[in-house]
């Protein structure tokens, strides 16, 4: 293909994505009232349990309801359209693999789901929980009365936060298996690797406090360790059956072409 036939193909691909997150916006533009009950609902408890405090949320101006619910069905169109651009992203890049490449691939994406779910169902598990904690610092007699928006915000980037990194162990697997990170040079830089967790979490949540960061650093360093632990096995079932990826680089010296799959 042609520089302008992979820039159309790439258009292609973003234009269904785009479609599908529209079309899945309306999902959440319908449930509306019953997400945001949702997402009011830890306010409502910690509300309920301190009594005469006074702790809700709070619109700073008569624009700002539509702009929440309008932010609502857009984040619902992202999370529930995922399947789709997440498959639009894959099939842009498949073209360029062997037949091999592309069964592994297919296997991956359809990994890569599941957890992408399993990471926004962790975070709207937890995010309660941590509403409850941060609310808990405030004193008695004082009034907590977070904007809308910007506790809805904080909410639907967490949940998407989690999602994109749970895609983390898939990532490395994958680059495992085609022989370019070895499960070695994974476990020598897992104090890196933390660092690097610790500043996504940090760039991901824009909540200020360190609970955020730290609920979502701890189960993404978890699923780094289970990929360390699935690519050594990989190894080990590659050397077995002498289908090692990097075999074909042995012997080559410094100016000699590596050979093609």
């Amino acid at each position: 293909m042609s520089l302008a036939e992979h820039l159309r193909e790439l258009r292609n691909r973003l234009t269904v994505s785009v479609l599908a997150v529209l079309a899945l916006a309306v999902v959440g533009w319908y449930f509306y009232d019953q997400i945001f009950a949702w997402v009011n609902a830890p306010i409502v408890a910690v509300a309920q349990a301190r009594g005469e405090d006074e702790v809700m949320l709070r619109f700073q101006n008569i624009t700002e309801p539509f702009a929440m619910q309008l932010r609502v069905a857009v984040f619902s169109g992202i999370i529930l359209a995922s399947p789709v651009w997440l498959w639009q992203a894959w099939a842009f890049l498949l073209p360029g693999l062997t037949p091999k490449e592309r069964k592994v691939s297919l296997a991956y994406f359809f990994v890569a789901i599941p957890l992408f779910f399993a990471g926004a169902g962790l975070a709207a598990y937890t995010f309660p929980r941590l509403v409850a904690i941060l609310l808990g610092f405030t004193p008695e007699g004082a009034a907590n009365l977070p904007g809308a928006q910007d506790f809805l915000s904080l909410w639907l980037y967490f949940m998407l936060a989690f999602g994109l990194a749970f895609l983390l162990p898939v990532v490395l697997v994958g680059l495992n298996q085609i022989g370019i990170l070895p499960a070695r040079a994974m476990l020598r830089s897992w104090r890196i690797t933390l660092f690097l967790i610790l500043v996504f979490s940090a760039f991901m949540t824009p909540d200020p406090s360190a609970w955020t960061m730290l609920a979502m650093a701890a189960p993404v360093f978890f699923l780094f360790w289970c990929a360390v632990g699935f690519s050594f096995l990989l190894e080990r079932r590659r050397r077995r059956r002498g289908d090692d990826p990097r075999d074909r680089y042995a012997g080559l010296s410094p100016g000699e072409a590596t050979p093609l799959p």
